[in-house]
């Protein structure tokens, strides 16, 4: 299938070069270096400028080239692949536009857009440094004395560990407007530093971090700053609203940190496992590190797959995107570094070593990784938001309701997406899941599919075991539902049972609407056929479901799973659900011919 999302990705994967060349401006030699050196990725920043990578931060209809977010999805996931300070410091221009895209008028979007694209770095101030995740304690305020005759505002206060906030030219300020408002109190303000008073906002000093140490994490004061009216996004008190459904957005785009994240891992360890020598034999003849990478590539295809869904869900499911955002910013940033955990065990030493594997990309690559886990909104955010939605969810389930024709149009690979209404966004999924609500037919689907091919019967069975797991999940949920503040320890544990069972039943149906097409594939299809990929995805959710000795029904999924891992490898080609070729897999075909060529002519 030729999946225009792939393709895109493929073209600037090839402009940037091949990662492996340190000539190249973006090679990983050079993000390693300027890691070292906590230096921001000015140089590659601009490669990405020429390229039009910010054109995809703005919406088609603003002025972009932003039309699907799969595409968008497949951009910042080549770039994270490389380098994930990259990949947060440019696209965080991105998530510093998203409420004027959700609640901005035209004039506003039109305006920002062009910044956008002139590639003007824009920043999103929500967290202060005594309130964290707690949006509703937000201090920085906006007085409206009779002296500012537009209408406009006084700005004061701090906002800090925001990404960008030195660099950025805007930014997207959730301000307290209203003090006796409670949460209609607060409004996002599109701030111009650029038009202010230079005298009344100040830049705090940039915060030295564990990992994207190039990063621009800082942080801004105001005192007294004049904003004017026309910086209002949306309606005077929607500030909190907007802010919650552009998160929606957001926490779905940061899966492509995680997906870039598992990719470059993946590949450190696997290249590690075929040279490496040890007790007489390479470490990939042993079978403890056979199974630990076949395992990581089935996690790696499962959170592409969520990924996939999420990003598509976004256009056909938009009113349950509070569901879906949760679940991935979730799972995604969770799952990658449980596989960046085992493939640590595999490289022993090396994982945390430099210049002796890999140029020491690995630590790198898992110290960048555990900030996606934090930032819009972290783990137990995410989890609560789960367990504030358990009466919707249980009430769904048992009328099965939601919208599962949102959900198939995401599952359906070669259909068309409509263009975004941000206005379906919803706080919460009034009716339910549709992938939940789904997740009967897909199993369905799958058991007249095995009645012509006995080869399915292990996704089957998964399948079978997923289905009865989602329903002992609900009942749990109903037991919960009424939990309102305090949430104890074992509602999270629902939560985090639910989000597995969610992405199971969306790897079940995206098989299901997909595998006929993409089993016939040349390059991916193995991965389709027999069902192999969803049998090695649904066993590693099931073992977080119901944790215990290996299934031996398994072993060869993970064992075939590796085979299919080391073709993409030796072929040039991104291990993924779809076809994508690797920068530099014309250099080797290249060099490939040559060798083949020297061989007949001494033969």
């Amino acid at each position: 299938m030729e999946h225009p999302p792939y393709r895109l990705a493929e073209e600037l994967d090839r402009f940037l070069g091949d990662p492996d060349d340190p000539q190249a401006i973006f090679s990983y030699a050079r993000t390693v270096a300027l890691d070292d050196a906590e230096e921001f990725p000015a140089d590659i920043c601009r490669s990405l400028q020429e390229w039009g990578l910010s054109d995809y931060y703005v919406p088609e209809r603003h002025g972009g080239a932003l039309t699907n977010y799969e595409q968008l999805l497949q951009l910042i996931r080549t770039v994270a692949r490389r380098d994930l300070t990259t990949a947060i410091g440019h696209g965080k221009t991105y998530l510093g536009g998203v409420c004027v895209w959700v609640a901005g008028s035209a004039e506003q979007a039109q305006r920002l857009g062009a910044d956008i694209r002139a590639g003007v770095p824009v920043s999103l101030g929500l967290t202060e440094r005594a309130h964290g995740s707690d949006l509703l304690a937000g201090e920085v305020s906006g007085e409206t004395p009779p002296r500012l005759p537009d209408g406009g505002w006084l700005v004061s206060g701090e906002k800090w560990l925001i990404n960008n906030a030195t660099r950025g030219s805007l930014i997207s300020l959730l301000t307290r407007t209203n003090p006796a408002g409670g949460p209609r109190g607060f409004s996002v303000l599109l701030v111009d530093k650029r038009e202010l008073d230079e005298r009344t906002y100040r830049h705090l000093p940039k915060v030295h971090t564990h990992g994207i140490r190039g990063a621009d994490i800082s942080g801004i004061a105001f005192d007294g700053a004049k904003v004017p009216a026309g910086a209002l996004v949306g309606a005077e008190g929607s500030g909190v609203e907007t802010v919650i459904k552009a998160l929606q957005l957001t926490r779905t785009m940061c899966a492509a940190l995680s997906l870039g994240a598992g990719d470059h891992g993946l590949r450190i360890a696997l290249d590690f496992a075929e040279e490496r020598e040890l007790y007489g034999r390479r470490l990939m003849e042993l079978p403890k590190a056979r199974r630990t990478l076949g395992e990581a590539a089935a996690d790696v295809l499962l959170h592409e797959a969520l990924a996939l869904f999420a990003t598509r869900a976004v256009h056909t499911q938009t009113a349950e995107m509070s569901l879906t955002a949760a679940v991935t910013k979730y799972l995604l940033p969770t799952g990658t570094e449980e596989v960046l955990t085992e493939l640590t065990r595999l490289l022993g030493a090396r994982a945390f070593l430099k210049d002796v594997h890999a140029h020491g990309r690995f630590q790198k690559l898992e110290r960048d990784h555990r900030i996606v886990g934090l930032f819009d909104g972290n783990t137990l955010v995410n989890l609560n938001s789960l367990v504030n939605q358990f009466r919707s969810l249980g009430r769904g389930h048992r009328r099965a309701t939601g919208d599962t024709a949102g959900a198939a149009a995401a599952y359906d690979l070669g259909g068309p997406l409509p263009e975004l209404d941000p206005t379906a966004l919803s706080v919460v999924a009034r009716r339910g899941s549709g992938v939940i609500a789904g997740l009967g037919a897909s199993v369905a689907s799958l058991e007249e599919q095995a009645r012509q091919n006995p080869a399915l019967g292990p996704a089957l069975d998964a399948a079978r075991r997923l289905l009865g797991a989602t329903d002992a999940v609900h009942e749990e949920m109903t037991a919960q539902q009424d939990v309102l503040t305090d949430v104890p320890p074992a509602a999270f544990e629902t939560a985090r049972r639910y989000a597995l069972c969610y992405a199971g039943a969306v790897c079940t149906g995206l098989w299901a609407a997909n595998a006929d097409e993409l089993a016939a594939d040349p390059a991916v299809g193995a991965l389709w056929q027999d069902g192999l990929w969803l049998h090695g995805a649904l066993e590693r959710i099931l073992v977080r479901l119901d944790p215990g000795p290996p299934r031996d029904a398994a072993h060869d999924t993970y064992e075939e799973l590796l085979a299919q891992l080391r073709a993409a490898r030796s072929a040039g080609r991104l291990f993924a659900l779809l076809a994508q070729r690797s920068p530099a897999a014309p250099a080797r075909e290249k060099a490939a011919a040559a060798a083949g060529e020297n061989e007949r002519t001494s033969c």
